[in-house]
């Protein structure tokens, strides 16, 4: 692979997708995802191996080496070393990055130091468990915790590569070196939010031509202790019962329950992906991201969203018109839920009422960063297969898109949504891939 600078401007570069992966509670392939995502009575309580897993939120994930299908001898080699010194969460995104970059063929003809990778992150998965023995080492007689030991004799307890497990740059850093990508490299915490700046960024660094293509993914969990007391607090996932409030199901969509997974993407300048005969699933047309602090948390994000849709939509040159769906945060939360109808009929106004709407949150469930790779995923398969998934119940949005059967066109483009926080929302327009 090689650049393609001197023939082509930054403003001519366009960005196209070549490679997809995907680790969820609905398969751990892409081609399980959508067949999960479109047969949800079949298949989509089951897991690859048959074992109904979907409303725990588990990904179908072991974490062995067989877990990241076929690797090159090296790289296998690499990654089984690797392992121990990474979480779960790491590494359900190192095996979707993986599997995105087997399916580009990107590593069959490349330039290590013009493939970079981008991941987002949430909040780092500290495991209470790493530190029984240095808790235990600092107890007394009556089993209580004695702060003034710690230093003396419980950090020596600790495991000196436990740190390298928690960090959120690890996806990133894993993946640079098992496949020697030496081009631009960064990680984005910024929790729901962080795929579309993680997307964001990748588009910039081929745009200025510092790199040809990029790996860019995103990988969370709400499962384990810390994270999962985060999500409740914030009221984004389901209670202990796994269900809502029947009236709230009604009104806002179902709440999703605590969840894991994965999913990542190659970008690619297009010039370079044509040279190399790459399949290309769509371009990247614009991504943006708006903050929006008001003393009304909700109406903020509202207008963060609003801010974001307008400005990715400005980047593609497309009117709210020709938007053939969107794939909306969804997180059935009332306030959240209402500012992102405000904020999609104030964007696309009366065309708001034609657009399909969907969300697939309540079936995913809610894994922080992890959750918009695979919702941008899942609407990158349904404009390849040209038709919408059937979805969950979008309450309080504009229109689900749904037909009866539930197999309505995706149309040639969709944006992503997401928000976070009271104040952040980002948008992301893909398209299908036109000459």
């Amino acid at each position: 692979m090689s650049s393609n600078n001197n023939r082509h401007s930054n403003q001519d570069r366009r960005i196209v997708i070549t490679g997809i992966g995907v680790v969820s509670p609905m398969g751990r392939t892409v081609g399980r995802f959508w067949e999960a995502l479109t047969h949800p009575l079949d298949v989509a309580t089951k897991t690859d191996s048959g074992t109904a897993l979907r409303a725990s939120g588990i990904a179908h994930f072991d974490g062995r080496i067989e877990d990241f299908d076929d690797l090159p001898a090296p790289t296998r080699k690499t990654l089984r070393k690797s392992l121990k010194l990474m979480n779960r969460e790491t590494q359900m995104g190192v095996a979707a990055g993986q599997q995105a970059l087997l399916c580009s063929r990107l590593l069959e003809r490349y330039e290590s130091e013009r493939v970079g990778v981008c991941f987002g992150a949430g909040n780092v998965s500290v495991m209470p468990e790493d530190f029984n023995s240095a808790v235990n080492a600092c107890s007394d007689d009556q089993g209580e915790f004695e702060m003034d030991r710690w230093g003396t004799d419980g950090l020596s307890e600790i495991a000196p590569l436990w740190l390298l497990k928690c960090l959120p740059n690890m996806p990133t850093c894993h993946l640079a070196i098992i496949n020697d990508l030496r081009g631009p490299n960064n990680t984005i915490t910024q929790r729901d939010v962080s795929f579309a700046l993680a997307i964001a960024e990748a588009c910039r660094n081929i745009k200025c031509g510092d790199a040809d293509a990029m790996l860019v993914g995103a990988t969370g969990t709400t499962l384990n202790g810390m994270n999962l007391i985060h999500a409740r607090l914030e009221d984004e996932v389901c209670d202990d019962s796994g269900h809502c409030d029947r009236q709230r199901c009604h009104t806002c969509g179902p709440k999703p329950f605590p969840a894991e997974g994965a999913g990542a993407l190659v970008l690619e300048d297009l010039h370079v992906a044509q040279q190399r005969g790459a399949h290309i699933y769509g371009e990247v047309l614009g991504s943006s991201s708006a903050a929006f602090i008001g003393h009304d948390g909700a109406s903020a994000c509202g207008r963060a969203l609003a801010n974001a849709m307008r400005q990715s939509l400005r980047q593609a040159r497309l009117s709210p018109a020709v938007i053939g769906h969107i794939h909306a945060h969804g997180l059935g939360q009332p306030n959240m839920q209402q500012a992102e109808s405000r904020a999609i009929a104030d964007v696309f106004g009366p065309a708001a009422s034609d657009t399909p709407v969907v969300a697939t949150k309540g079936r995913i469930g809610h894994a922080c960063a992890g959750t918009e790779a695979m919702e941008v995923i899942a609407s990158l398969l349904a404009l390849e297969h040209d038709r919408l998934f059937p979805t969950d119940d979008a309450g309080g949005l504009p229109s689900s898109g749904q037909t009866e059967d539930g197999w309505n066109t995706a149309g040639d483009s969709f944006l992503s949504l997401s928000m976070f926080g009271r104040g952040l929302g980002s948008s992301i327009v893909v398209g299908a891939f036109r000459e």
